[in-house]
């Protein structure tokens, strides 16, 4: 009985000790997408579920990386706050000050931004001193709105649902003209990219037309096994259909970041943060993971 409970013992330790590390630190993972709708290279930066986490000083390693890979676009996915009563986000106002200095940015909401900003009775003024902070920063924040990227020649859209579509343990129906309701037409003649921040509802999303689709929310599955992947998601159901990677359907294409950064319940297992960098090719060939 004792060897049980030592063995017991050191896999509980083992698990702690991974915990620790994984989140403490992060991966880039990186994707190429070509298309014949893109008119020229181009290289992406998406950033979802900081949470307010900081890899070192005023994410001063995150920056270091990004500005390593040197991005054309900075694209927020959403939740890089916390909607915690007396939260201050002072990681997340720091880092999206930074990146919007040295790099176009759009920013799409989560469901924590969402949050803050539809119950101020619990969350006071979070949510107006957040964008207080990074408001007059060069961002273009997409909330069901859409925008041409001139340069890039993209257009890139941000979707915003309620939050029944964030309920725990039941999946709220979604109705088939529900993004089209939101957004418009999806965009022919340009490649369309949509940050919708659960991808829970990708079927949904592939039905609307866009080319390319960026979410998190998932946390990548919170702890990931070997040949099983993701093993939770925040809506509490286990082995999620879309924990991370690059998914597709109907032609079009959804990459599911594990995101940066945790809350509630500090957990990532075998599941370190993830910068996630996007290469934008002009090409016909199939899509490929680095």
């Amino acid at each position: 009985m004792i060897w049980v409970m030592i063995t017991i013992a050191v896999i509980v330790i083992v698990f702690l000790i991974i915990n620790i590390v994984d989140m403490n630190r992060f991966t880039v993972r990186k994707y190429r997408v070509e298309s014949e709708k893109i008119k020229a290279p181009c290289t992406i930066v998406f950033l979802s579920d900081l949470h307010d986490k900081s890899y070192g000083r005023r994410n001063a390693k995150l920056i270091r990386e990004i500005d390593e890979i040197g991005p054309d676009l900075v694209l927020c996915g959403g939740d890089m706050m916390v909607a915690s009563p007396g939260k201050k986000n002072e990681n997340a106002i720091a880092l999206v000050k930074d990146l919007a200095e040295k790099y176009p940015m759009f920013y799409a909401f989560g469901n924590h931004e969402y949050r803050a900003e539809l119950y101020p009775d619990k969350y006071g003024t979070m949510f107006q001193d957040y964008m207080s902070a990074i408001g007059e920063c060069n961002i273009k924040f997409l909330r069901n709105t859409s925008a041409y990227d001139e340069e890039e020649s993209l257009y890139i859209s941000g979707l915003e649902i309620e939050r029944e579509y964030y309920k725990r343990f039941k999946t709220y129906p979604m109705a088939e003209d529900y993004v089209q309701g939101k957004l418009g037409e999806a965009c022919e003649t340009k490649f369309h990219i949509v940050m919708a921040h659960n991808p829970e509802y990708f079927q949904r999303y592939a039905q609307y037309g866009a080319d390319l689709y960026l979410s998190g929310h998932i946390h990548g599955g919170v702890v990931r096994l070997p040949f099983v992947g993701g093993c939770a998601s925040p809506a509490i159901r286990f082995f999620p259909k879309y924990s991370d990677g690059l998914y597709k359907l109907n032609g079009k294409k959804m990459i599911v970041s594990c995101g940066l950064g945790s809350h509630t319940i500090p957990i990532r297992i075998f599941n370190p943060g993830e910068l996630t960098v996007i290469s934008l090719k002009p090409a016909f060939d199939a899509d490929t993971k680095e």
